[in-house]
């Protein structure tokens, strides 16, 4: 009788051994976080902040991993074919989630292929001209653009990017004409029109500020729903009159499709608490981030609606690239 209890409760532990592991305590072991960029920038801040964050809150090891390459599409293919069980996320930021889905085909589905988790947060673009331009607001350059008609040029980080984007719509808004002059990067641009060999931009602030801080930039405009605290005295496009501009660098996390529910709670409320910290908010500062808390089904909007308002700039623009 002895051992038939024991074969009984042999078989028992046999039998419920694999649900046990498969009911175990998330997170037990690391997690890690694809930032689809070499390391520096804001995509970089942005995965390293959270990351320390989450360690924190959730008593794990959080490790970014840089993987650069393809404009993010690496990053967003490992990231969507990865095991939805909550230990590989990434940052899914503008560019993956915005303008690439919006100008080109990419290999994965920026969308279905992805669980939308936590917006972090945003800085807007900011419309600023070649101190030497005689201007000083939005009108007169408008004015000055139409003037010179097919004598002024702008800089922008690359074909497809948010400057390209940012620009093409301003210019359908306002009707002007201005050269693009892609470049392999936002530091480049940002020295040529320094230089005066470009005549405007709209990159990131965070990107500007020094610039514009040192009186070797004039700012303009801005684009969002309000003016910035950095530049209190510089509008926004929307207050001047050109509506639809509330595109941002905005920066979230996502994970691969089919993620449990229970763990994007958690996660989300983590970092959404983590948000309110003002701590945080100081460190995001260094990228002129604001942070933006959402729920993972206000950020799927938002990315849904973000792709769909870049697709149609790009549309009107006759921009898609493969």
């Amino acid at each position: 009788m002895i051992g038939r209890r024991l074969l009984i409760a042999g078989g028992a532990a046999a039998f419920c051994a694999p649900w046990a592991g498969a009911q175990e305590i998330w997170p037990s072991k690391p997690i890690r976080i694809i930032a689809p960029v070499a390391p520096g920038g804001g995509v970089d801040l942005v995965a390293r902040t959270i990351g320390d964050r989450l360690a924190q809150a959730l008593g794990q090891p959080v490790i970014v991993d840089n993987q650069s390459g393809g404009g993010g599409i690496i990053a967003s293919q490992m990231t969507t074919r990865a095991a939805p069980d909550g230990y590989t996320l990434m940052v899914g930021y503008v560019g993956t989630h915005g303008t690439n889905p919006a100008v080109r085909k990419v290999p994965y589905d920026a969308i279905n292929g992805f669980t939308p988790i936590a917006m972090v947060g945003g800085t807007p673009n900011i419309l600023v001209v070649t101190p030497g331009l005689p201007v000083a607001t939005v009108a007169e350059f408008v004015a000055y653009a139409k003037a010179h008609a097919g004598e002024l040029s702008y800089g922008t980080s690359g074909p497809g990017t948010l400057t390209h984007l940012a620009m093409e719509q301003f210019k359908e808004a306002t009707g002007i004409t201005l050269a693009h002059v892609p470049y392999r990067g936002i530091t480049p641009a940002i020295f040529d029109v320094l230089a005066g060999h470009t005549h405007a931009m709209l990159p990131g602030l965070a990107a500007a500020l020094p610039q514009i801080n040192a009186g070797k930039l004039r700012p303009l405009a801005v684009t969002g729903a309000r003016r910035h605290r950095l530049l209190p005295n510089v509008p926004t496009l929307e207050e001047l009159g050109y509506p639809g501009f509330d595109g941002v660098q905005w920066y979230g996390i996502v994970g691969p499709p089919g993620m449990p529910a229970d763990i994007v709670t958690r996660l989300n409320r983590e970092i959404n608490a983590q948000l309110g910290a003002p701590e945080l908010a100081e460190k995001l500062s260094g990228e002129a981030l604001d942070p933006m808390p959402m729920s993972p089904a206000e950020f799927g909007d938002y990315m849904k609606k973000d792709i769909a308002k870049w697709s149609a700039v790009v549309k009107a623009r006759h921009l898609e690239m493969e």
